[in-house]
C-alpha cells in the first residue's frame, strides 16, 4: 500500500463465501478488517454436518461448485495447491423431465477437501473473525458506524464502513435499523427461497446406479451419494447421502415438524431404489437461494459508506458469491 493510500477501518458482516472473498481482498489492500459471523465458523451454506462419535459427515448445503471466470478459476488453483478443494467426478443422473436440466460438455465440479467448509476456512485463517456474533443494529455516529450484537448488546469499535455480505431478507432487517431505506428495498427486491436438507447413514454402500441427480418431480431436487466425493472415509464406517427438497415445496412446508418433512423425502427416495436408512438428521435452510438472482455483482455507497454483496447479487452460487464479494473489495478507497 503507497502511503497516498487509504487505511480504512472495516467491519464485514457474514462469513460466508462473499464475505470472506470481500474481506481477505481488502485485508491485502491493507485495510483494517473486522469480520463478523452469528454461526460458530466461516462457510455460510458451504457447510458440513459431522458427528464425530458416531463417525459420519454429510455436506449439507451447497454440494459443489463450478469455476468459469478466470479470477475464480486462479483462486481455485490456489484452494487446489492448498489441499482445500478438489474434483469431484460422480455418476450423475437426470432423473424426470430430461430437458429441465442439461448435461454441459466437460462441466468440472468441485468440492471442499475433506468437506466443503475447507476453502472458508483456508480464506478465514489470516482474518479477525468474530464467530458467534450476531449483529442486530447499525448505529451511525460522528466518529462512525457501530454495531450492536445480541451477546455484546452496542460494541465499542467504530468502522469506517460497513460491508453487509448476508442473505438479502437478512441484510434488509438490518439496513432499516440505520434508516437505509434505499439499500433495504434493493434487498427487498429479490425472493430468497428455502430448502430442507435431509441427512441419510446406511451401513453400507447402496446399490444405486448414480452418485448423484437432479431430479425433476415430486419433493426431491437433488440428492448426492457425499461418501462418492474425494477425501471422504468411503468403505469405513456409515455410507451418508444428501437429499435436498424443491425450494417451492420446502417453502410450503417451512414450519413443518422435521420427521413429517423426513417421511415424504425417504419416501420419495425410496421410489427411486433407495431403502430406509438407519439414521437420518434433518437441517432447514431459511434462505438457500434466490428465486431471480440480481446481476449487480456488488453495491457500494461512498456517501455512507456501506456496501451489500453475496450471490443474490450476482447470479447465485458459490462462484458468484466470491466474485461479488471481491468486487465490492475493489469499490473502496484505496
Amino acid at each position: 500500500m503507497s502511503s497516498s493510500s487509504v487505511r480504512l477501518e472495516l467491519a464485514v458482516i457474514g462469513a460466508g463465501i462473499a464475505g470472506l472473498a470481500c474481506a481477505d481482498a481488502l485485508q491485502q489492500a491493507g485495510h483494517r478488517v473486522r469480520l463478523f459471523e452469528k454461526s460458530a465458523g466461516p462457510g455460510g451454506r458451504m457447510s458440513t454436518r459431522r458427528d464425530e462419535a458416531a463417525g459420519w459427515q454429510c455436506d449439507h448445503g451447497a454440494q459443489y461448485f463450478t469455476a468459469r471466470d478466470p479470477d475464480f478459476r486462479a483462486e481455485l488453483q490456489r484452494w487446489l495447491a492448498a489441499g482445500a478443494a478438489a474434483l469431484w467426478t460422480p455418476r450423475l443422473s437426470v432423473i424426470g423431465e430430461a430437458d429441465r436440466h442439461r448435461r454441459e460438455a466437460g462441466l468440472e465440479r468441485f468440492v471442499g477437501l475433506p468437506r466443503m467448509t475447507a476453502p472458508a476456512r483456508l480464506l478465514a485463517a489470516e482474518l479477525a473473525l468474530s464467530s458467534g456474533c450476531t449483529i442486530t443494529a447499525l448505529q451511525r455516529e460522528p466518529g462512525g458506524w457501530r454495531l450492536h450484537s445480541a451477546e455484546q448488546g452496542l460494541l465499542a469499535a467504530r468502522f469506517d464502513a460497513l460491508l453487509l455480505a448476508l442473505p438479502a431478507p437478512q441484510a434488509g432487517a438490518l439496513l432499516r435499523t440505520a434508516a437505509q431505506e434505499e439499500l433495504a428495498a434493493l434487498a427487498d427486491s429479490v425472493r430468497m427461497r428455502g430448502c430442507w436438507a435431509l441427512m441419510l447413514r446406511y451401513p453400507a454402500a447402496l446399490a444405486l446406479p448414480f452418485d448423484a441427480a437432479f431430479v425433476n418431480s415430486g419433493p426431491l431436487r437433488w440428492l448426492a451419494r457425499d461418501s462418492s466425493k474425494p477425501g471422504r472415509a468411503v468403505g469405513s464406517g456409515p455410507e451418508t447421502w444428501l437429499l435436498h427438497a424443491e425450494a417451492e415445496w420446502s417453502e410450503a412446508r417451512l414450519t413443518w415438524p422435521a420427521d413429517t418433512v423426513a417421511a415424504e423425502l425417504l419416501q420419495a427416495f425410496a421410489a427411486l431404489g433407495a431403502p430406509a436408512p438407519a439414521a437420518w438428521t434433518a437441517q432447514r435452510w431459511r434462505y438457500a437461494d434466490t428465486q431471480a438472482a440480481l446481476s449487480l455483482g456488488s453495491v457500494w455507497r461512498a456517501e455512507t459508506g456501506l456496501g451489500l454483496c453475496g450471490d443474490w447479487l450476482n447470479g447465485g452460487k458459490v462462484e458468484g458469491a466470491w466474485l461479488s464479494g471481491r468486487a465490492l473489495a475493489r469499490q473502496l478507497p484505496g
